[in-house]
């Protein structure tokens, strides 16, 4: 028997792994985007903005692993609805700043009690699994992955 005769596409942990962060993504994203009228890419942005400070659409990019043009077009409707500004980054003048406005403040103090109450549904739905679930996911999120 060979590799490829062995290979089942529903037991193979990355394809699992993509597979359930798409589908809790779409679901939370359903959550949001109603109530608040924000894509994925947005959301992102926003909390990354929120927990990081000012940063460069560079730094989302990596933090998020999203492509820099989602970043960079999440970043233009935020910054065009006023929740974010642009600008010119002190030592590196090729890189735009990010910051968050006050109107974007008050938007990620909404959205943060909806994020943690989706949260609180997943771990209730993992139920005793969720701790072997987050050591895990922080093993394979670690630099030394």
């Amino acid at each position: 028997m060979t590799d490829a005769d062995r290979f089942d596409l529903n037991e193979f942990l990355p394809y699992r792994l993509n597979a359930a962060a798409s589908r809790i993504s779409r679901a939370f994203s359903e959550r949001y985007r109603e109530e608040f009228g924000i894509s994925i890419p947005e959301w992102r942005v926003l909390v990354h903005l929120h927990h990081a400070g000012d940063v460069s659409v560079r730094d989302i990019e990596a933090r998020v692993d999203m492509e820099k043009s989602k970043v960079s077009r999440a970043a233009s409707r935020l910054e065009t609805a006023g929740y974010i500004t642009k600008g010119v980054n002190d030592t590196d003048r090729r890189l735009l700043v990010l910051r968050l406005t006050d109107k974007g403040e008050a938007l990620v103090a909404r959205l943060l009690p909806v994020a943690m109450e989706y949260q609180d549904e997943m771990r209730a739905r993992l139920g005793p699994l969720a701790e072997g679930l987050e050591a895990g996911l922080s093993a394979l999120l670690s630099d030394n992955a």
